[in-house]
């Protein structure tokens, strides 16, 4: 199953989700022109793939264009002494690619790489939906950076030991479910601008947009794409419907266009940290389990203040932790109530991180170390999520009955004053357990076969 396609007509201007098309049309003819132009001649300088796009600054006769191998970057940050070279790349190929006439020479002086200029019928004007238009085609054909979005990971669990037919159904299950998702968000007032890719055995999902309320709003949808799943499955027969396990993460990544044909992609692919962090997660996650990483990002919803600006970021606070955020999300989760679920009315839907319950420990949300084949390590914690449904009640995630029994491998000490848990960069409880999950899942299942 495939998110992508290619134009017929390979000197057409494709808009993409990121540049629709009613944008498109409020473009003059002449600068549409101009457009067409620039991808052309982009299309032929990308050769396949073999060359990349840094960055771009307006000229009165066109644009001049950084190019470079798409080996280049790797072979330039591997080189760097007593220099961070990758630091400047992420920092070039981050946000907007417009440079000025200065700015873009300073970067062709630090690569040693000359400036191409691209003609144009006439000269670029400065209307929003023009540099919008450059800068998506400018990153279709390039790589790009970004510091920090929310990723999910819906991962099918056994998928290679179900029948070809079997597979197919319970990739388009979960893909019906992540459309269902988006429109009851919608009708909610909440826009999801979502993209995906398959892994063969399930989706990494994020929000085209970026900022805090683009991460709150994915965490919405992952919710509601986890009950929508789980409603399936409790009507389906046989093994159309999948069992999944789900990943949240917040991290860096990077993101390209592949190329299909004689064309890049029009959606794009992200890989990087993110994706790594939430492969590796799954990797130890049970069935029905929804776990979210740990990180610390822009403080969103009621930690806000009037005036802030759309991106929800509140001035001198900065960022929160993963227990921070998701008690911020759970106190807004009214947002949901009334969105229908296999004809039953969503009453309310509340979500918490499963916590200690040893008294040594303290009260506080477990967090899990995970270690990987590789020897990494990493932590994590476990969601649940309660839902009243017209009075029945359904619980979603890994219960905490289910979880192997406590194993302490270090607590981080109490503070000695505990700020309150509306300050998000305090955690949310005064103390974090940290388990060892691979070891003692390991431990549970030799116990339950010893048992059979």
């Amino acid at each position: 199953m495939s998110d992508t396609h290619t134009s017929d007509n390979p000197e057409e201007f494709e808009s993409t989700d990121d540049s629709p098309v009613d944008a498109l049309q409020a473009i003059s003819i002449v600068q549409r022109g101009n457009l067409k132009t620039l991808e052309k001649t982009l299309r032929k300088q990308w050769r396949l793939g073999q060359n990349i796009v840094l960055c771009w600054s307006a000229d009165e006769r066109g644009l001049l264009v950084i190019f470079v191998p798409h080996y280049f970057l790797g072979n330039y940050c591997a080189a760097g002494e007593g220099q961070d070279n990758e630091t400047f790349i992420r920092q070039l190929i981050s946000g907007r690619r417009r440079k000025s006439r200065d700015d873009l020479f300073a970067v062709s002086e630090r690569l040693d790489v000359s400036p191409t200029f691209i003609k144009l019928n006439t000269a670029l004007n400065e209307d929003p939906q023009v540099l919008d238009g450059v800068e998506q085609l400018i990153k279709r054909y390039g790589l790009s950076y970004v510091e920090s979005r929310a990723v999910l990971l819906f991962d099918i669990v056994e998928f290679s030991l179900f029948t070809p037919f079997e597979q197919a159904s319970q990739l388009n299950s979960l893909s019906y479910s992540l459309n269902s998702a988006y429109n009851k968000l919608l009708s909610q007032g909440i826009e999801i601008n979502f993209s995906r890719t398959t892994t063969g055995d399930g989706y990494y999902v994020w929000n085209r947009q970026l900022g805090a309320s683009a991460n709150r709003d994915l965490f919405y949808f992952m919710l509601l794409v986890v009950a929508d799943n789980a409603v399936a499955r409790a009507a389906s027969r046989g093994n159309t419907v999948p069992v999944i396990r789900t990943g949240y993460h917040i991290g860096g990544h990077y993101e390209l266009y592949q190329a299909e044909g004689v064309n890049p992609s029009v959606f794009s692919y992200i890989v990087g940290d993110v994706t790594i962090e939430l492969a590796r997660m799954l990797d130890i996650a049970q069935a029905d389990q929804v776990l979210v990483g740990d990180f610390r990002c822009e403080a969103t919803g009621r930690h806000a203040t009037p005036g802030q600006g759309a991106a929800g970021i509140v001035p001198g606070v900065g960022s929160m932790s993963t227990p921070a955020f998701v008690s911020a999300c759970d106190r807004e989760l009214e947002v949901v109530a009334g969105t229908q679920l296999s004809g039953k009315t969503i009453r309310t839907m509340h979500c918490h991180l499963t916590e200690t319950s040893e008294q040594s420990a303290g009260a506080g949300p477990r967090r899990f170390l995970i270690v990987d084949k590789h020897g990494l390590s990493r932590n994590a914690y476990n969601l649940q999520v309660d839902i009243d449904l017209d009075g029945h009640s359904l619980a979603l995630g890994l219960a905490e009955e289910r979880l192997p029994r406590l194993s302490v491998t270090s607590v981080v000490p109490k503070p000695k004053s505990i700020a309150p848990v509306a300050n998000p960069n305090q955690p949310a409880a005064a103390e974090v357990v940290i388990d060892d999950l691979a070891s003692m899942l390991k431990k549970r299942s030799n116990k339950t076969l010893k048992e059979d």
